[in-house]
């Protein structure tokens, strides 16, 4: 697309948003500086640095498309040119087993911070600031249950994992000047019925109690639920009602992963509620079809809606938002530039609602005119934003960046 053709599509949006209250180059300033936390494991499948192993413990990855990070300077070679395709600060979400482990074998309840010493420096240099999630699942001791097991030894050492986990996270924020947000997930489950429901909880409430009874100052800790995992599909001990108790009486910061819930339900419509009890929340962006399959993210209802809530709720200042799917079907990098571009896109539309109107019209009960207005905000000239989003951060603009990532293909994902 030419300079002119931006450029003037984005002085007539920038008009017709005016009209109805809308300041455009404040929405644009406020997403350049809202960072989506990239995932790591989009560029290898979710294997990681410890084993090599294909994936257990609910979750499984789907395709095998040439190209994939076969290890650490692949998947950070990978990561550092998404980078040049974004526009904004973005972040990057790394899992524990995505430790630089030097080619000794280090099992979970011995890691430590200085296995990531060199992403933190990678970090550093390539302006990034790191997040950070614990690992149970691909592991010998995973099997149904980890923090919620009732056999002590295994338990104890998925508690210490955890608790390592935060120690690194804490260490990484300390690092970077900026908190680093830990994400908690355990697939913990039964494939069929179960009769001790309640005796699972509580061994699970009382690890997390134990893990998170230290203090760190330098990280957040979140906590994430699900619906079901793959194998596991009659029980999730860690479900949405579990965390979402445990997260309001302990203050936890609670993880809303847009794949995690069932198919009719809509996500956005927990925010209000979980808002008024949690103290923040972080947003896992993904796209279930059908189960909790993690596609590619895209600008679909579900996810306008989230951060339209998010938005109406004045709650940018308490939500986190990340990334979390593995395509392997496509290829990778594209697949997170579709991701990443979708989230950003949803955020924006959300940010050029007339908010302002729309609540005057629902105080005076004006209930026509705020439907009214709901529908015309539609057709805004909302991609025209978007556009001058991207050329302003002099990035590729509209799908530009498609002959930019073939070109990345032939050179360097064909030769892996």
């Amino acid at each position: 697309m030419k300079d002119n053709q931006i450029l003037q599509a984005y002085e007539i949006a920038k008009e017709r948003y005016a009209a109805i209250g809308i300041d455009t180059d404040k929405a644009i300033s406020l997403l350049e500086r809202i960072p989506i936390s990239l995932h790591c494991w989009q560029a290898d499948d979710v294997m990681g640095f410890e084993r090599n192993t294909a994936l257990t413990g609910g979750i499984q990855t789907t395709g095998n498309y040439p190209g994939r990070a076969r290890n650490i300077d692949e998947v950070r070679q990978d990561i550092a040119y998404v980078q040049t395709l974004l526009a904004g600060n973005h972040r990057l979400n790394l899992h524990e087993t995505y430790g630089d482990f030097g080619g000794t074998f280090v099992d979970r309840d011995q890691v430590e911070a200085k296995h990531f010493q060199s992403w933190i420096d990678w970090a550093k240099e390539h302006k990034l600031k790191l997040d950070f999630n614990s690992t149970s699942f691909s592991h010998p001791k995973s099997g149904n249950l980890t923090l919620s097991n009732p056999d002590k030894e295994t338990r104890d050492f998925w508690i210490e994992h955890t608790k390592r986990c935060r120690h690194i996270a804490d260490y990484m924020g300390k690092e970077q000047n900026s908190p680093c947000i830990m994400n908690i997930w355990v697939h913990d489950g039964s494939k069929d019925l179960t009769v001790n429901r309640k005796y699972y909880r509580d061994i699970l409430a009382q690890s997390l109690d134990d893990i998170l009874e230290e203090m760190l100052p330098n990280m957040k800790t979140c906590v994430e639920a699900k619906l079901f995992g793959i194998g596991l599909e009659s029980y999730t001990v860690g479900s949405h009602d579990f965390y979402a108790g445990y997260c309001a009486s302990r203050k936890v910061i609670y993880t809303l992963d847009t794949g995690h819930y069932e198919q009719t339900e809509n996500v956005s419509d927990m925010v209000a509620s979980l808002l008024l009890y949690v103290p923040e929340l972080m947003l896992h962006v993904s796209r279930p079809v059908r189960w909790d399959s993690d596609h590619v993210t895209i600008m679909n209802d579900q996810t306008l809606d989230l951060f339209k809530e998010i938005v109406r709720a004045d709650a940018l200042n308490r939500a986190y938002v990340g990334l979390d799917y593995f395509d392997a079907s496509i290829n990778r990098i594209g697949a997170y530039i579709i991701g990443t571009r979708a989230t950003q896109k949803c955020i924006l539309q959300a940010l050029l609602e007339p908010i302002a109107k729309l609540r005057d019209y629902e105080s005076k009960e004006q209930y026509f005119q705020r439907l009214a207005l709901l529908e015309e905000a539609k057709s805004l000239p909302f991609g025209a934003v978007y556009d001058y989003f991207n050329y302003k951060n002099n990035v590729p603009v509209g799908e530009d960046f498609i002959p930019q990532i073939e070109e990345y293909e032939r050179k360097v994902l064909s030769q892996r």
